[in-house]
């Protein structure tokens, strides 16, 4: 890894203990049988049952772990050692069957040589990712023919706006487009736990729509649906308000903001 993805990895090995812990990913709820999953994953999915299963960036392994509950054959991976020891761990406490395995996304080709009939991800990966035209390759090549691709991710539009704590109103603070250099950014505490007591740097990228999708269909795989959503599961900005559904929007703008979108493809 270069030294941008070693950072970002170190700060994920530090979020992980925080977030096992946190109400956020309440895992007490999901030993007990809750799904991680959200409402929109699991009706855009559909039936998982018996079928293979690759997740892609997949933390501590919840959202896994939440699919091999509906049925199928879970292989997740992701770069931060303590996560993948904490997907051990879950898989084993919860009595659910599931591969894990850690390394870097880019150099999966080294560590896993198979074919799926789903590769999956969400939630906060793609702005981590230096290089999504190898990320779609990627996708491409661990899926069988006629196997499917999902995505949920929050918008690029949402990771364009400002969340400064006087922020009241939606203001631009980072770049659409990609400028040739990552953006870094010194985190303290963690989005699912704002008061933890971690400080430390990481680098992320833009994500432009029209990459993600170009990059899709380049490596194969043929779009069936590009959703768009006006909320999100987290507050991911301080300006966004919690209705009934548990979900957040912005409501001082008519139809409010793009918060989150979702892609289901196919493999030609």
């Amino acid at each position: 890894m270069n030294e941008y993805l070693k950072t970002n990895q170190n700060l994920w090995d530090k979020w992980t203990g925080i977030h096992v812990e946190s109400e956020f990913y309440d895992v007490p709820g999901f030993k007990a049988g809750k799904c991680s999953l959200l409402d929109i994953e699991v009706t855009e999915m559909g039936d998982v049952k018996g079928k293979s299963l690759l997740h892609l960036q997949c933390h501590f392994g919840q959202d896994a772990l939440s699919w091999s509950r509906r049925g199928a054959t879970v292989t997740g991976v992701d770069f931060s050692t303590k996560a993948i020891a904490q997907a051990n761990t879950l898989a084993k406490e919860c009595n659910l069957d599931a591969r894990f395995i850690c390394c870097n996304l880019y150099d999966l080709p080294n560590h896993l040589d198979e074919t799926f009939d789903i590769v999956f991800t969400s939630g906060g990966v793609l702005p981590w990712l230096p290089d999504l035209h190898e990320w779609a390759q990627l996708i491409g090549r661990y899926l069988k023919p006629g196997g499917i691709f999902y995505i949920r991710e929050f918008h690029p539009v949402a990771y364009m706006l400002d969340d400064a704590d006087d922020t009241k109103i939606p203001l631009f603070g980072y770049p659409y487009f990609k400028t040739g250099q990552p953006m870094k950014d010194t985190v303290e505490g963690s989005y699912a736990d704002h008061d933890a007591d971690i400080k430390a740097d990481c680098y992320d990228w833009p994500v432009a729509m029209g990459e993600v999708v170009t990059e899709l269909i380049n490596a194969g795989l043929q779009i069936e649906f590009l959703h768009e959503f006006n909320y999100s599961q987290c507050q991911l900005l301080s300006y966004l308000k919690q209705g009934d559904d548990g979900m957040w929007r912005y409501n001082d703008l008519p139809g409010g903001l793009p918060l989150m979108f979702s892609i289901r493809a196919i493999k030609k």
